[in-house]
């Protein structure tokens, strides 16, 4: 009995839930591949092969978030595509000075929920409308659509987080609202289809990733506001 009840655990863990806010898009695409079964078999077989992408990339796994003081968790699963100082965007708000920016492309294949990468208040959002170039591209941070976050840590320290629309994208759908208070991994966001999160700090961070390096939402440690440690480095194998 046990190991049956392993065994049924085991496949039930294969199976993430979809997020509420994909479930009309799988009910469009699997009315659409009913109609195309009727026009013809090879059609049909096309929709469901569209319809299980589409439940595929709204899936809303649950995420194990560590919790420390200091740390910054990632606010996207994706790749690393910068990692450095960069000076934030206007409508963040942040003081002027030196910041530190990593940034996450989040491909059509990744999970799209938008984490909290801390714990705090969110004390300033601001949608800004703009163009749908690659998210990739390092102009995406200033040219494209997107969300921008503060959120104030309990220390008093802001981070900025940026929701940015890709060249697919079309459309940014966040959870939350000023005077929100977050927990570190929370969720905070859906970017549709295919995006960037940029996340701003302050440069004194350590930051832990590299570009290239894959990160995980709301589990892969970005930074460290505490660390006392000099920068790390890092070697592609």
């Amino acid at each position: 009995m046990n190991d049956r009840h392993s065994i049924l655990e085991t496949i039930a863990n294969v199976f993430v839930p979809i997020h509420r806010d994909g479930h009309k898009f799988v009910f469009a695409f699997a009315v659409v591949t009913l109609i195309l079964f009727f026009l013809a078999a090879p059609l049909g077989w096309l929709g469901v092969i569209a319809t299980a992408w589409c439940a595929y990339f709204f899936r809303d796994p649950d995420r194990v978030t560590p919790q420390r003081d200091g740390l910054v968790v990632s606010a996207g699963d994706g790749r690393v595509v910068f990692a450095d100082e960069a000076t934030p965007p206007g409508e963040l708000g942040l003081p002027a000075g030196s910041w530190a920016r990593i940034s996450i492309f989040l491909s059509i294949f990744d999970v799209h929920i938008a984490r909290s990468p801390v714990s705090g208040r969110i004390v300033r959002s601001v949608y800004v409308p703009g163009a749908f170039f690659n998210a990739e591209l390092d102009k995406a941070s200033e040219e494209n659509e997107r969300r921008i976050l503060v959120i104030e840590t309990p220390e008093g320290q802001r981070i900025g987080v940026v929701l940015i629309a890709g060249l697919v994208a079309r459309r940014i759908v966040t959870f939350v609202e000023e005077g929100d208070t977050l927990q570190a991994g929370d969720r905070i966001g859906l970017i549709r289809f295919g995006s960037r999160i940029d996340v701003y700090m302050p440069s004194q961070g350590l930051a832990l990733v590299a570009p290239g390096q894959r990160a995980i939402g709301g589990e892969t440690v970005l930074a460290d506001l505490k660390s006392g440690e000099s920068p790390r480095r890092v070697r592609v194998s």
